[in-house]
């Protein structure tokens, strides 16, 4: 696609330009229609140091390179088009870019691993101290009519939206917390389901600020409310064919499929660290009841059938749900976790063991063979960083950049004074 060409036909007159970084934080150069020619040959340039990659002053200039396919018009602002873009430095790929990471890793496995996610989020006041609806105090407030309604015109405009955009969403519901809401769209290849992953942040909270609100995926930002969590529904392709369904399986899940599980469930602890990327993704998964009566998130590592209350449930035949990525998690690296733990365990054949069909939210404390989550954010980095196996998935050079960034990040949270702190150890 000649983007140049494109931005005449569609009447386009500036491009952004993004990447995402490893903290998932979204990078853009605006770049007028009349230098796109220049920009998609050699990509924008940014110095990568000042945004969250392991790199420092004296690097050379970072460049990102636009995809033409992941070219997205903004339905509220249609004279601009967003890009994904791939980094590169000195002639070369930069390994520990997240879609870069991706991509290799589709390109290793030789198949095409096909997902849908279901990003929570909340809509909140403008400083986003409460839920943006007085109103939505019901202790059951899933699926709420009364207040879903109440957000009709912001709703709708993503949606519709969306519809534009030829996403094919099918739902929208107000989710477990008040003030807290899901949209759904259709699943596809895991390269294209990152980028509308990406871009549907950008735009639920591009939409939101247009209303006078704000849409956070912040993980947990209310302590005694459900938090938001991001499950991806994977499937794994052949040309044509589902790799994972297989009629004579259990729940129609192959061998393969189930290989692919255990591959999962052996590398959780190794991957949680960019599934659940912050500080404050440990007060999801390892939270106390809500006002709802349910947390929603997973706390130990084990799979299921038709069952919310595990990290993988297998709902129908031919795929699976992980439930344990929250709002928080980076979009490229939430597939590329996924699908390089998979692919793990397909490569050595891993055994989910007997999949638990009890609820883990009464009688979990009843398995005493399955291993917790990380309890912090220090507990995932140090295992992702220690595992053999994340450089094998991934490469020295990102984990290596990962784990570093992370850490300096779990150190600037130390450096905070807490008043739980003080008010429980000031006598001590």
């Amino acid at each position: 696609m000649d983007l140049s060409e494109t931005a005449r036909e569609r009447g386009i007159k500036y491009f952004l330009i993004s990447y995402t970084d490893l903290f998932g934080a979204q990078r853009a150069k605006l770049v007028p229609a009349a230098a796109i020619g220049d920009m998609q040959k050699a990509g924008a340039g940014f110095a990568g140091f000042a945004t969250w990659l392991d790199m420092s002053p004296s690097d050379s200039d970072l460049f990102a390179k636009p995809d033409p396919d992941s070219l997205i018009q903004l339905p509220w602002k249609p004279e601009v088009g967003w890009l994904a873009a791939d980094l590169w430095m000195d002639g070369k790929e930069v390994d520990q870019a997240p879609r870069n990471l991706l991509k290799r890793l589709i390109a290793r496995s030789g198949y095409q691993m096909k997902s849908g996610i279901e990003p929570e989020m909340f809509l909140v006041n403008a400083d986003g101290t409460r839920i943006s609806d007085p109103a939505d105090t019901a202790e059951k407030p899933c699926y709420d009519q009364q207040a879903l309604m109440r957000r009709y015109d912001v709703i709708t405009e993503i949606c519709d939206a969306m519809l534009q955009l030829g996403w094919a969403p099918y739902q929208n519901d107000h989710e477990d917390a008040n003030g807290q809401f899901e949209m759904n769209w259709n699943y596809g290849p895991a390269l294209q389901t990152a980028d509308q992953h990406a871009f549907y942040k950008f735009m639920a909270k591009s939409i939101a600020e247009k209303h006078g609100l704000r849409a956070t995926f912040m993980p947990k930002p209310f302590l005694n409310l459900t938090g938001s969590g991001c499950h991806a529904h994977v499937s794994l392709w052949d040309g044509g064919k589902n790799l994972f369904a297989d009629p004579a399986g259990e729940l129609g899940v192959s061998q393969l499929g189930y290989h692919f599980i255990g591959g999962l469930m052996h590398n959780t602890d190794a991957i949680c660290a960019l599934t659940n990327p912050t500080v404050n993704s440990y007060k999801r998964i390892n939270a106390p009841r809500t006002t709802s009566g349910a947390t929603w998130a997973p706390n130990s590592i084990t799979y299921t059938g038709n069952n919310r209350t595990h990290m993988i449930r297998i709902p129908d035949a031919g795929r699976f749900e992980f439930r344990l990525g929250d709002g928080a998690a980076n979009p490229y690296l939430l597939q590329a976790a996924i699908l390089a733990a998979g692919l793990d365990g397909m490569e050595n054949k891993r055994d989910p063991g007997k999949r638990l069909d009890i609820n883990m939210y009464t009688d979990g404390h009843t398995v005493t063979d399955c291993k917790k989550l990380p309890l912090n954010l220090l507990d995932a980095i140090r295992t992702f960083e220690s595992s053999p196996a994340t450089k094998a998935m991934f490469g020295e050079e990102f984990v290596t950049a990962y784990a570093k960034l992370k850490n300096q990040e779990w150190n600037a949270y130390t450096r905070h004074l807490t008043q739980w702190e003080r008010d429980n150890t000031l006598d001590c």
